[in-house]
């Protein structure tokens, strides 16, 4: 038997085999992680909020060919329209999105999915995986609307160092967890999934993305490149939700295993972070080395001091930066409109749902 078959009947998936006649599993027999279930069972719910994100993501749907490309088109053909520093802002964005969404879903669907042990969680994190798809279904709609290089966009992590740098950053934090023969189930282990779950979601879904919102996202305030624009505040929406769940799940893993968040523990992940921010900074400043569209670097790096300290009181943790103030108070505004309300128009999105859709016989 090999050390993987081995592995999986250890029970490192979470789930053993099927025992007629044990007793029932009770609500409170369910944990975050290190939860050892015969099967996946969702019901009775124990973590109410993982399932109501779950519904809230499931009401929250949108895909890319709603948003009309037409002017973004123009505009980007139009040898007058946009600078060579805003264009170069827009492919790198849509360079490093495109890279770090597929870096999530795989890490989703092959690691967080595998060692996260509870069924409501699991449940939310089959909704994300999903979103994560959709949200590479749109960059990949984006650049073939605009006409761009496929290959210089798609390549961009591996020659832009900025990019580079952040991917690189990430994938040392993912690896090891995606590893067919790690597990938790010790201290050890459970410190290191706890460790990489807050580089996953504290740090790559919650400071490396947020330097290109804001940039593409101003690109729709000035009423430009706006069928763009309007995906990425979709996807931007939807990264906020998976940042709460991460940060809830951080959170409870926290409160159920007490014992790994030590003084020591804590010190790393503010190192973590801090050292994130300045990756993020020096993306900012790689992207736009000049002042454009309103904005410049050290805008930025007031940014991402704020958030950086923002996600460690999220988490629990000393902010790694003096007190900071947000330039981009409008960013709030943008995550929490609501679904129907287009934020750089005023029409309506009206989505169907099951009942409403009409079957061929």
């Amino acid at each position: 038997m090999s050390n993987y078959d081995g592995a999986l009947q250890k029970g490192a998936t979470g789930l053993e085999s099927l025992d007629m006649g044990a007793a029932r599993i009770r609500v409170d027999d369910k944990k975050i992680i290190n939860c050892r279930a015969d099967l996946n069972q969702l019901f009775p719910l124990k973590y109410d909020w993982a399932w109501q994100k779950y519904l809230d993501a499931c009401a929250n749907h949108w895909m890319p060919q709603e948003m009309n490309m037409a002017a973004d088109i123009a505009l980007w053909k139009d040898p007058n329209g946009l600078s060579e520093d805003e264009r170069v802002i827009l492919k790198r964005a849509l360079g490093f999105f495109s890279t770090a969404d597929s870096l999530v879903a795989n890490n989703l669907v092959l690691a967080v999915y595998r060692h996260i042990t509870n069924p409501e969680c699991r449940q939310y994190l089959l909704r994300q995986s999903f979103e994560e798809a959709l949200h590479t279904h749109s960059y990949t709609y984006i650049i073939e609307s605009l006409g761009l290089d496929q290959s210089e966009i798609f390549n961009m992590y591996r020659e832009i160092p900025s990019i580079h740098d952040k991917a690189a950053w990430s994938l040392q934090y993912t690896q090891s967890i995606a590893d067919p023969y790690f597990s938790t189930g010790t201290p050890e282990t459970d410190q290191k999934f706890l460790q990489d779950l807050i580089a996953f979601y504290v740090i790559f879904e919650g400071i490396f993305f947020y330097v290109g919102f804001v940039q593409i996202l101003s690109f729709g305030r000035r009423n430009m490149m706006t069928g763009t624009a309007e995906q990425i505040q979709y996807i931007l929406r939807d990264e906020s939700m998976h940042l709460n769940f991460g940060i809830d799940v951080i959170n409870q893993i926290k409160f159920e295993n007490p014992h790994l968040w030590t003084a020591e523990f804590q010190e790393q992940a503010r190192q973590m972070i801090l050292e994130a921010t300045e990756l993020e900074c020096r993306y900012a400043i790689d992207t736009m080395p000049r002042g454009v569209l309103g904005l410049n670097a050290p805008m930025f790096r007031e940014y991402m001091q704020f958030i950086a300290n923002r996600r460690c009181q999220q988490i629990g943790l000393k902010p790694v930066y003096p007190d900071t103030d947000n330039p981009f108070p409008w960013m709030s505004e943008v995550i929490d409109l609501k679904k129907e309300k287009n934020f750089f128009e005023t029409r309506v999105t009206e989505y169907k749902v099951g009942g409403a859709l009409s079957w061929d016989d």
